[in-house]
């Protein structure tokens, strides 16, 4: 280890108080002098350890309510100074400023803050200044100071004071100091954002504090991270690790499955984030049943994800199949019991968290930002364009039809029949090839479409989609309209008693 430094003073100023006793003690024990402030400071009083308070030091007493504490050249000079420099060293001396060689702090919770849907005022008072300032000082000055920034660090750092006795290496000191410039960046870029949440400042922070290597990227020959807090939305009960496109997969089929939130029994299986099986019916064992039916071909390796508990008797059909992940709010403890059977197969519960309210991905040298797309066709969403108007059961599949065609590739035609998948089409360069491969596709797995609605995520340019549609026996159509053509759509269903609605929103999926 090169350039040794024993801790001899230190200075702790933190919000939460957890895991603290433990260091406070090894620092005592090791003959650390202490300065503290506040809260912290009765903390350490109450252990029976020795503290100085920081207004000893100051000649300065805390004010404006807590608001200025720490802000003061013989604290910050203590931090800053640069112990090999002999002009520092004697101003220190002048000023009669301490030397500090540990700097721990826990900065205000303001992203817990703003998550509780507390007031303005609450949110403005946890933007920390003493402590961010602190941090900063120290991190600045790795060559002469450690500074621990956060909770998660004690555990990491009590283990240094036991097994170096109190010293630490300038490599420490750096290690250290990357995770309170990591604090620091991301908790600025947290209140940047609350502050530009209708983003009228054109410029985009994005910083998570929580990350994983993965196996591997898309491909094994490129590397692959995740960065986000996986455990926040899913608890994982079983299987081997998941990796990148099985990330991909399970944010598909969460972000479709939201779509019937407390719905029927539902159950989707999805393949290349698109479903390939999807029905909803009376019990979630018959909704996998018809799911499957979908495209058993296309099923295996899937991702199956349900709206509702697993039982054993659908744990027992799905352990028939090879497929990657399972998604549920809930399994019974026999369901569980079956699907474990397979030491490979990842189970998961979803819990009930809201999703981000924005998608971000990398485009050319930079990023592209947009709103999700929140918008959830409704019935009375619904402009009816044709003479026959669909029924009641047209209705709900069309419905139904839509929420998986938002979710679908684009160009994509999806076919749905008795709130069951028929078929879709998806990623395809038009959107006659769309249709087609639907049908295709739904025939192969000897799909009845007669009386089977279709839905399209943009509209019809021309007629030849509603005839094509018209010629496999398919009944209603949900579309958004918006094509200066949309009228030849409407003469042809008028003409051969096809039901067509229209949203108004078109859903495109690049």
């Amino acid at each position: 280890m090169s350039n040794k430094k024993s801790i001899k003073s230190a200075l702790i100023s933190v919000f939460s108080k957890d895991g603290l006793e433990p260091i406070v003690k090894q620092l005592h024990k090791q003959n650390v002098i202490i300065y503290s402030t506040g809260g912290t400071e009765k903390f350490i009083k109450d252990l029976g350890i020795p503290v100085i308070p920081v207004e000893d030091v100051t000649s300065y007493p805390s004010i404006l309510g807590g608001r200025v504490k720490t802000l003061h050249p013989k604290v910050f000079g203590g931090i800053l100074n640069r112990q090999n420099n002999e002009s520092d060293a004697a101003e220190l001396v002048d000023f009669d400023i301490p030397q500090i060689d540990l700097v721990i702090v826990d900065l205000y919770p303001f992203e817990k803050t703003v998550a509780s849907g507390a007031s303005n005022q609450d949110i403005i008072e946890k933007i920390d200044i003493g402590g961010i300032s602190l941090i900063r000082a120290a991190a600045k000055n790795y060559a002469d100071v450690i500074c621990v920034s956060s909770v998660a660090d004690y555990t990491e750092f009590l283990e240094l004071l036991k097994s170096q006795n109190g010293t630490t290496s300038e490599e420490n000191r750096k290690h250290f100091a990357a995770k309170a410039f990591n604090v620091s960046s991301h908790y600025d870029s947290a209140i940047f954002n609350y502050f530009n949440a209708d983003h009228q400042i054109a410029s985009f922070k994005l910083s998570e504090t929580n990350g994983k290597t993965l196996r591997y990227g898309e491909n094994p020959h490129q590397r692959g991270f995740f960065f986000g807090n996986f455990n926040e939305l899913f608890t994982k009960l079983h299987g081997k690790e998941l990796s990148y496109n099985n990330l991909l997969d399970v944010d598909a089929a969460v972000n479709l499955m939201a779509e019937f939130k407390g719905e029927e029994p539902t159950f989707a299986i999805l393949k290349h984030n698109n479903a390939c099986g999807f029905a909803q019916r009376d019990t979630i064992h018959q909704a996998y049943v018809d799911a499957l039916a979908g495209d058993p071909v296309s099923a295996f390796g899937g991702i199956l994800i349900a709206n509702t508990e697993i039982d054993k008797a659908t744990a027992e059909k799905i352990h028939t199949l090879f497929c990657e992940v399972v998604i549920a709010p809930s399994f019974t403890e026999d369901a569980l019991t079956v699907l474990k059977g397979k030491k490979n197969r990842i189970l998961l519960i979803l819990h009930d968290i809201n999703f981000p309210k924005t998608t971000v991905r990398t485009c050319l040298n930079g990023v592209l930002v947009q709103d999700k797309d929140n918008k959830t066709d409704q019935l009375e969403d619904l402009a009816y364009a044709t003479k026959d108007k669909p029924s009641k059961d047209q209705l709900d599949d069309l419905i139904f039809a839509s929420k998986i065609c938002k979710h679908t590739k684009s160009n994509t035609i999806v076919l749905v029949k008795n709130k069951q998948l028929c078929a879709s089409g998806t990623g395809q360069t038009s959107r006659v090839d769309a249709l087609n491969q639907a049908i295709h596709k739904a025939q192969s797995f000897k799909f009845d479409l007669k009386g089977s609605v279709m839905a399209s995520d943009a509209f019809f340019p021309f007629p030849d989609c509603v005839e094509i549609a018209d010629n496999a026996g398919i009944s209603a159509v949900i579309q958004p309209g918006g094509s200066i053509k949309d009228q030849l759509s409407i003469d042809y269903c008028n003409d051969n008693h096809i039901a067509m609605v229209m949203t108004g929103t078109r859903h495109f999926k690049h």
